[in-house]
C-alpha cells in the first residue's frame, strides 16, 4: 500500500474525532503525549514505525515497506456516548465492512471495546482493529490498519502501543 493510501486511509478512517484549535502546546515525547486538557502514555513500538503528524490525529504511524498505520486520539467532552457508537463512527468511509470479533477488554483500569474488522477503503481490501476506552472525561481510540492478509504481521505492535496506555492528569 502507497503512503498516499496510507495517509488517506488514515485521515479517512479518522474523521470521527477532530482536535480542536491548533496544535499550540502539543507534545510527545517519551511515549507521553500531552495537548491542552489531556495527557497520556503510550506504550513503545520498534523503529520500523514512522511517526506521521495528521491534523486529524493526536498521534499516526505507518510502516512504508509493509503498508501498516496506527492511530490513537483523544477528545474530552462532557457527553456519555456508548462505546459501540464511538466505534461505528471510527469506520465511517469504510465500506463492505464484515465485523470479525468484538470483545470488551480492560485498558488503565477501564472497560474498552475491542473491534475487528474488515472492510474496504476506495476499492482497498484492509483490515482494521480498534480500541476504544473512556475515562473521566475523556475518549480514547486506537486503530491499526493493516492491507488484506497481513493483520498478524504487526498487530502485536498494536496491542503493545494500546497496553502501554495510561492517562495522565492533564496539565
Amino acid at each position: 500500500m502507497k503512503l498516499g493510501v496510507l495517509r488517506h486511509v488514515l485521515h479517512l478512517s479518522l474523521l470521527l474525532v477532530s482536535v480542536a484549535g491548533c496544535h499550540r502546546g502539543v507534545r510527545f515525547e517519551n511515549q507521553m503525549f500531552s495537548k491542552p486538557g489531556v495527557s497520556y502514555r503510550v506504550g513503545e513500538l520498534p523503529p520500523v514505525w514512522e511517526r506521521v503528524k495528521l491534523s486529524e490525529n493526536d498521534l499516526a504511524w505507518y510502516t512504508e515497506d509493509t503498508g501498516h498505520a496506527l492511530q490513537v486520539n483523544s477528545t474530552c467532552q462532557a457527553e456519555d456516548v456508548p462505546l459501540d457508537v464511538l466505534t461505528r463512527h471510527l469506520l465511517m468511509g469504510f465500506t463492505e465492512r464484515q465485523a470479525v470479533a468484538e470483545e470488551k477488554v480492560v485498558i488503565d483500569e477501564r472497560e474498552a471495546l475491542r473491534s475487528h474488522y474488515q472492510a474496504k477503503l476506495d476499492g482497498v481490501p484492509v483490515e482494521l482493529l480498534m480500541v476504544v476506552l473512556k475515562k473521566d472525561t475523556c475518549v480514547y481510540d486506537f486503530t491499526y490498519v493493516a492491507p488484506l492478509g497481513r493483520f498478524e504481521e504487526r498487530v502485536g505492535d498494536f496491542e503493545s502501543l494500546v497496553h502501554g496506555f495510561r492517562a495522565e492528569r492533564a496539565s
